[in-house]
């Protein structure tokens, strides 16, 4: 790989990346069209130079040009374009449904980090703190005013 190709790729995969870390879907569109660009530099650079077409019987193996490198481009091409198109519709379906197209902290995200907060945690947590418990009466559960139910749905004494 010749030095100017491998300092395209490396920068390529930088930026990429850089672009990839912001929190706008049009930077993350960007980053990820230029790893795919990266990847295809990088799949031709793999080719070698150039050489005979890879046709048996034309040229001696040695003279050939591989053609695997160019068939993993062609496919690295549509995997990117394929990506690139469907992530330009959802960045169209952000904008229409929000107006802007920055991407927003995901509260089940933050629950998934920290399990200990899941919402019954929360609201047994809730309930302690103002004195009662969610298991108020035997074989029933406490309602959204803190009293509790029996069997059946009767009032506990």
């Amino acid at each position: 790989m010749s030095g100017a190709l491998l300092l395209a790729v490396g920068g390529l995969t930088a930026v990429g990346l850089y672009f990839l870390t912001g929190r706008s879907l049009s930077r993350i569109v960007l980053g990820y069209a230029l790893l795919g660009h990266a990847a295809v530099v990088a799949l031709v650079a793999a080719g070698g130079a150039a050489g005979k077409p890879p046709i048996a019987g034309r040229a001696a193996a040695e003279d050939m040009a591989n053609p695997l490198p160019q068939a993993l481009t062609l496919t690295a091409i549509v995997i990117s374009f394929g990506l690139t198109l469907f992530l330009l519709a959802l960045a169209k379906r952000q904008r229409t449904l929000s107006g802007d197209d920055l991407v927003e902290d995901d509260l089940e995200d933050h629950r998934v980090a920290n399990p200990r907060l899941t919402a019954r945690s929360r609201i047994a947590g809730l309930r302690r703190s103002r004195g009662g418990d969610d298991r108020d009466a035997p074989g029933g559960h406490a309602d959204s005013h803190g009293t509790g139910t029996g069997p059946g749905g009767a009032a506990a004494t």
